[in-house]
């Protein structure tokens, strides 16, 4: 009967939605590297994702690849091409709808031996993911590479988290990288800069919300390298225009240990910030939610523990009001997805 009592009790603390799947690893024929993915809800109710692939993180012939999980359905299709470049090697994929029905397509290709070399290309489709537009080149500048999705502004416009990154140390976020951000108007179809946010260790890969018309908090990966620190922190900042500028960015109160995170304004106007929860390793996989615009964090679940690297975390709101977390494992060869709700963070 005690045994009974204590099934019971440990059934009770647990959250009761959280489910982790598998949604691929090293036996896609993609090649064994499958990092980072990108995840959107379409407006039909499938959802989309995106990864690059290949032999490795600096391998030739890297290339975009995109799998659908029809709506009330079980398997996601066979991942398939949808950017490639014949003579350079690409990175870091987003996917993600607008309002008006547009697929969006963000990646990085790199034009040298490192990413700092890198460009921002797009791809946009009309038909639900299903074709694709030919690639634009967004974004002109050596080191510009893209990582997190777009939001849309009160005022209409689209926010594009991007980053500027320098210097040809594979293993070391020079001080002088930057988050910034691309605009982009739906009237006028042009994009255009849209502030910089500047830390004195550097900072990339922004993640980004509106908290109310023209307020804005972004949350950012620390720069430096990637042993033990214990000054490894996530580095957040603010704008007060919509985004046309941004406070210097100073450490939060979150660990970081050089690594991306995801940050997502819920249906409920509650935050929730999905990160690694350490200076220097990529383990546990953290969801975090605050009540209070920011001010205060006192609710977390630990999505993935153990001796792992567990990276690279996009979170969605599905319409269901669901919460998706799409992140890699298995030294960058496995993709895998956490369902929960939002109420699975609030528990006590």
């Amino acid at each position: 009967m005690r045994s009974l009592s204590v099934l019971l009790l440990l059934a009770a603390l647990l959250p009761a939605e959280l489910r982790i799947e598998k949604i691929f690893g090293p036996e896609i024929p993609t090649g064994p590297y499958k990092h980072p993915a990108c995840i959107t809800e379409l407006s039909n109710g499938d959802l989309y994702l995106v990864y690059y692939g290949g032999g490795g993180e600096y391998a030739d012939a890297t290339a975009v690849f995109g799998s659908r999980l029809p709506k009330g359905q079980t398997q996601w299709s066979t991942p398939v091409k949808i950017a490639s470049d014949p003579f350079r090697s690409l990175g870091n994929a987003v996917i993600w709808q607008s309002a008006d029905d547009i697929v969006w397509l963000f990646y990085v290709v790199r034009f040298g031996d490192t990413w700092s070399t890198s460009r921002i290309q797009a791809k946009i489709s009309r038909d639900q993911a299903n074709t694709w537009s030919d690639s634009s080149l967004l974004a002109l500048e050596p080191g510009m590479m893209v990582r997190n999705r777009p939001i849309t502004l009160s005022s209409g416009d689209y926010l594009l988290p991007v980053y500027h990154e320098t210097g040809e140390d594979r293993e070391i976020v020079g001080p002088d990288s930057t988050s910034r951000f691309l605009r982009f108007s739906p009237q006028t179809r042009t994009w255009s800069e849209s502030g910089i946010i500047r830390s004195p260790r550097g900072n990339i890969q922004p993640a980004v919300v509106e908290l109310t018309p023209g307020h804005l908090i972004a949350y950012c990966r620390r720069g430096g390298g990637y042993g033990p620190v214990t000054d490894g922190y996530m580095i957040r900042a603010e704008s007060r225009d919509g985004g046309l500028t941004w406070s210097e960015g100073r450490d939060s109160a979150f660990p970081n240990p050089n690594s991306a995170v995801d940050f997502l304004k819920l249906k409920s106007g509650r935050l929730v910030l999905v990160y690694n929860h350490h200076m220097s390793r990529r383990t546990p996989l953290r969801a975090a939610l605050s009540s209070d615009h920011d001010k205060s964090w006192p609710h977390y679940l630990d999505i993935a523990t153990g001796n792992n690297s567990f990276a690279y975390p996009i979170a969605i709101q599905t319409q269901d009001e669901k919460i998706h977390v799409i992140y890699t494992s298995d030294q960058r060869k496995q993709i895998n997805r956490a369902i929960l709700l939002e109420s699975d963070i609030l528990r006590p």
